[in-house]
């Protein structure tokens, strides 16, 4: 297959103009650094300046995720009163339902490469549904390992309720998205979804450890990255392209682009914890470092400043560990490190999806790649 931001940067379509200098390489997981010093020049195959129209993605998508919310409670039914006030605390449909608006989005663009059809099918949307559900049970189940406070700017269901109906709750909804996957009634279907609910427990572990090797350390933050956010909507969008295309070469497409952009997302999501305030995030800043994690921002920054290794293998525990290293981070370049790596993973995706037949949806998809590198919550 072809070589993504993870693996190689000899594929990269970065041109060098004697203005900007490359040393940053993931070769064989192997992390060196980007030397920044001025403009860049895309080549033709990942460039993110469409021809089309501009297309806002969340207009397209506004027809196939109306009532989304709803239709989530109606897969929550349940007698049980406080676990229906549970579940419906985190759809209030306040949100931007980010990933269904992916899904629906990769689905009508399969659509129309394969034979020019703008509908998205029923068992397509049960997709959007079944990722959000997905992703919420994740949200609560994180917020009670993490002990958090506060979610999207509101009380977490652990906080609340307690632990341990926290849980359950997120069972609950990880159970009722099972069942819905089960309707669609498809193997290759369940196949790909449950695999999500896999990486995501993969991923948590993940977390647990540490490396003490630094590209080991980088290579490990990466694929926990991939399992934790991006297995998510890579799979999806997957599971919509085979439901609306029977070419593999396409699922391929779908997958690498949803993979890309779930990457940046996370990565862009760990700058922020360092960047924005907390009114803006919805949750406390620097949450991470208090974790004990060393997100992309903290493991360039240990470039700069090794002494931020015994912080790290540390979880940062000590008193003024998290103090100190949200210090080092911001002298670093650590957060414009993590930048250019999203840009990378957003013209990847870019690069997939634009071989797609040109439809309003693919254009789309490539805005929303802009979307997430400019985003501040």
């Amino acid at each position: 297959g072809e070589e993504g931001p993870e693996n190689a940067l000899k594929c990269f379509c970065l041109q060098s103009q004697g203005k900007f200098t490359f040393n940053f390489t993931l070769l064989e997981n192997t992390v060196t650094r980007f030397h920044h010093t001025s403009t860049y020049h895309l080549c033709s195959c990942s460039k993110t300046v469409s021809d089309e129209k501009y297309q806002d993605p969340f207009q397209l998508g506004r027809k196939d995720l109306k009532n989304l919310y709803e239709d989530i409670k109606k897969e929550l039914l349940v007698s049980t009163a406080e676990l229906k006030e549970m579940c419906d605390y985190y759809f209030d449909g306040k949100g931007k339902a980010f990933r269904p608006m992916i899904v629906v989005l990769m689905a009508r663009a399969c659509n129309i490469h394969h034979n020019n059809s703008r509908e998205v099918q029923a068992s397509q949307r049960s997709v959007a549904i079944i990722a959000e559900m997905i992703h919420t049970a994740s949200l609560v189940h994180d917020d009670v390992i993490d002990d958090a406070n506060s979610r999207r700017g509101k009380m977490t269901v652990n906080q609340i309720w307690g632990e341990r109906k926290a849980v359950l709750a997120g069972d609950f909804i990880l159970s009722a998205a099972s069942v819905a996957l089960a309707r669609i009634g498809n193997a290759t279907i369940i196949s790909v979804l449950t695999q999500v609910i896999e990486d995501l427990v993969r991923g948590e572990f993940l977390q647990l450890g540490s490396k003490e090797n630094e590209n080991e350390r980088f290579a490990h933050y990466l694929e926990k990255t991939f399992k934790k956010t991006a297995s998510l909507i890579a799979n999806s969008c997957k599971a919509v392209s085979i439901l609306g295309c029977p070419d593999p070469k396409v699922h391929e497409i779908a997958y690498q682009y949803g993979k890309n952009v779930g990457i940046a997302f996370q990565l862009i999501d760990d700058v922020l914890d360092f960047t924005s305030c907390a009114d803006r995030l919805g949750k406390p800043a620097a949450a991470d470092l208090k974790l004990g994690l060393a997100t992309g921002p903290v493991l360039f920054a240990c470039r700069q400043f090794p002494e931020m290794n015994a912080m790290i293998m540390r979880r940062f525990s000590k008193p003024g560990d998290v103090e100190r290293a949200r210090k080092y981070v911001l002298q670093s370049d650590g957060v414009q490190q993590t930048t250019y790596l999203a840009q990378r993973y957003c013209h990847e995706a870019t690069r997939e999806i634009s071989k797609l037949r040109p439809s309003p949806e693919r254009e789309a998809l490539i805005q929303l790649t802009e979307m997430v590198l400019m985003r501040d919550k």
